[in-house]
């Protein structure tokens, strides 16, 4: 649009005054003028310059700065207009309001912003603090969007996070809020969880419904896409206090680790305890993998899972709760739900041992050795025999089927347990990985086979009549990554089917190494949820890990999380949270997250004069690398105009209340007007 300023003086003119003649496009004409030329009489209502309109041509005229304002104004309404976009009087009064700010940035861009659309209608920023909070929530892992009611906060929050979800920057949406207005006591009222949680809920879902198919809600819902709780349920993933966690050191009680503790990751290296969390008392379940490996949890506690149908479509892994598998862990007849392994085996430290330890597995191969026995066997295999005389010192002999032992010498036993039944010392089991594996590959050596499977990799089986000899072979094939269950055999065996991860082979023997990879070696171990079965009640408590994938290895190697990762998090009415809830929803953020908070701190409803965690907030965090405060003013209000005068005029009478009375009413609350609704009522 090109305007021609004309400074000539006319009757009745003052030597300042200015003139600006520009032609407005056809197609944009009606929509810049406005249903019955609406938005033509609020811009003259709004301008100091003149405007006149004949066909599709408008005069300004006027002082030559009002002049120069006014055509800025009809440039940007115009941008609008030729864009398609419909423009109405909020455009107009928007973009006057814009421009008097002295921004630099155009109104037309921030107003043609789309975040999304659904059924022919687009949600976008209509101001320019609405703008900038948008801008921080794509380049900020943390926003706190804060400003009174009306002023877009939590719509444009869910608007991002739709967003995300439809681009797979996230793979999930958590949204929740305080439900301060039943003391979170939400037991106490009648229904069920959602008729109980619904009033406080009722926002957010509202929101989503403008945004996202409403028939597809349930389905999201239920396949954890999208997770609506109050921010009570939010902190309950955890684990009894019992429960075993693995550490560099052993397995240690949850219950017993302190921030700064380590523990093993996916990776199988250690990884920090960022946190620790009590939860009181939990119902529990108790999780069970077809392997046999099982642990227990609360109900919420979190699972990275994945479907038949994600891996053949190469989706990544998803983060489902305890309570949203049960009853859905069969597709068909197969198990529905895969649990990620161990990517690496687990790091121990080193120790000495007082014997090799692969020697030490062909002693025990049988579970025949014990403290009070002489270390020496008969065997079949010579290899095995020289391979023992060479390593351990004790005397092998290999002998015909159905041969007696000969040549044995009695030497006193460097591996005394002090257990009656054969077993691998705990030096052996809590050692580096290639003294676990070295031991696993004696015991399979002498009482190990490979076994063979059409179409698939080799497994191997291992049979002992030591129930203890049983279990500990599980222990170091799990803690290699690989899956091993336990059946019962013949008579008093045990049989142990095992599968171990490519790169990780299981014999020394020739015969049988040659065998295990011409049948196509260690192949892709998997394990599957087969049950979750109620345990009880239990005292719980979460913690929260430094790894990157938030993994942690808990009993049985199985590897659980309980922060969330990959998930676009809204918490919303925020000035209701305690720095304490405030600091425990903060400290759920997972890798590949983004949190974005909302709230007034001016309509804070907690109880007994508590401190507002909304209020508190932004002095602690305020400098934080990744993390932007976004203050939102009556200037921002989408709603009806009328709004925007409301929260000026209580502003205004909060300032003369506070001039009259300095003391701060709101105890510990930060701001003017920041105190609590029963305070500012009298109660």
């Amino acid at each position: 649009m090109a305007g021609t300023a004309d400074n000539t003086p006319q009757a009745g003119q003052a030597a300042a005054d200015a003139q600006s003649k520009f032609a407005v496009p056809d197609g944009a004409v009606l929509a810049l003028l406005g249903s019955r030329d609406e938005n033509l009489r609020l811009a003259e209502e709004l301008l100091d310059a003149d405007v006149h309109v004949r066909g599709n041509e408008i005069t300004l005229s006027g002082q030559p700065a009002d002049v120069a304002f006014a055509e800025r104004v009809f440039t940007e309404l115009v941008t609008l207009a030729s864009r398609g976009q419909q423009v109405g009087p909020d455009t107009v009064r928007r973009t006057v309001a814009m421009l008097s700010a002295g921004t630099s940035e155009s109104p037309a861009e921030v107003l043609s912003l789309d975040i999304i659309s659904r059924r022919g209608r687009t949600i976008r920023p209509k101001t320019l603090n609405q703008k900038h909070y948008v801008d921080a929530i794509d380049q900020n892992t943390v926003v706190f969007g804060i400003g009174p009611a009306g002023t877009g906060k939590t719509y444009l929050a869910m608007a991002k996070a739709v967003q995300a979800l439809q681009a797979k920057q996230v793979n999930r949406i958590i949204l929740t809020r305080p439900a301060v207005e039943a003391g979170e006591r939400l037991g106490y009222l009648p229904g069920t969880l959602y008729e109980k949680i619904d009033p406080y809920l009722r926002p957010l879902y509202d929101a989503l419904h403008d945004m996202v198919d409403p028939e597809s809600i349930p389905r999201l819902t239920q396949a954890g896409t999208i997770e609506v709780a109050p921010l009570a349920y939010m902190r309950g993933r955890a684990q009894p206090v019992f429960t075993e966690v693995l550490t560099p050191d052993g397995f240690r009680p949850i219950g017993g680790l302190r921030v700064g503790d380590l523990v093993i990751g996916s990776n199988g290296e250690p990884t920090p305890v960022l946190g620790v969390y009590p939860q009181g008392e939990k119902d529990i379940y108790r999780v069970t993998a077809q392997d046999g490996a099982s642990t227990l949890c609360c109900g919420d506690h979190l699972w990275t899972v994945r479907t038949a149908s994600d891996r053949r479509r190469g989706k990544p892994w998803r983060v489902l709760e305890t309570k949203e598998m049960i009853g859905n862990l069969r597709a068909a007849h197969a198990r529905r739900y895969e649990l990620p392994l161990l990517s690496a085996p687990v790091c121990h430290p080193e120790q000495e041992v007082p014997m090799d330890p692969y020697a030490l597995g062909l002693l025990l191969g049988d579970g025949c050795l014990t403290g009070t026995t002489t270390p020496s066997f008969a065997t079949e295999e010579p290899a095995l025999a020289t391979a023992t005389t060479a390593r351990s010192g004790v005397r092998g002999s290999s002998a015909a089927p159905g041969a007696k032992w000969a040549g044995a010498v009695r030497v006193s036993n460097p591996i005394d347990t002090g257990v009656p039944e054969a077993s691998v010392p705990v030096a052996y089991r809590q050692n580096t990985a290639g003294v676990r594996l070295g031991v696993l590959q004696g015991l399979l050596d002498r009482a190990g086979e490979p076994v063979r499977h059409a179409g698939r990799t080799c497994g191997i089986r291992y049979t002992t009549a030591s129930v203890q000899l049983r279990d500990d072979v599980v222990h170091l094939v799990r803690s290699l990554g690989g899956v091993a269950s336990v059946r019962a055999g013949s008579a008093d065996a045990h049989v142990v089917d095992i599968r171990l991860p490519q790169g990780v082979e299981p014999f020394r023997l020739t015969r049988k190494l040659d065998e295990y990879r011409a049948a196509g070696g260690g192949g892709r171990p998997m394990r599957f949820i087969d049950s979750i079965e109620p345990a009880g009640r239990a005292e719980a408590v979460c913690i929260q890990v430094a790894a990157e994938d938030s993994l942690y290895v808990t009993e049985d190697h199985l590897l659980t999380h309980n922060t969330l990762n990959d998930a676009f998090i809204i918490l919303d009415e925020a000035q209701n949270t305690t720095p304490e809830q405030m600091k425990m929803f903060l400290t759920r953020l997972g890798f590949g997250s983004k949190v974005v908070v909302t709230g007034d701190i001016t309509q804070v409803d907690l109880p007994g004069g508590q401190r507002s965690g909304l209020a508190v907030v932004r002095d602690i965090l305020d400098g934080v690398d990744d993390v932007h405060f976004s203050i939102l003013t009556s200037n921002d209000v989408v709603r009806h105009r009328l709004v925007a005068d409301i929260v000026d005029a209580y502003e205004k009478w909060q300032v003369e209340q506070d001039e009259h009375d300095p003391r701060d009413r709101g105890g510990h609350h930060a701001g003017p007007g920041a105190r609590s609704r029963g305070q500012r009522r009298g109660r």
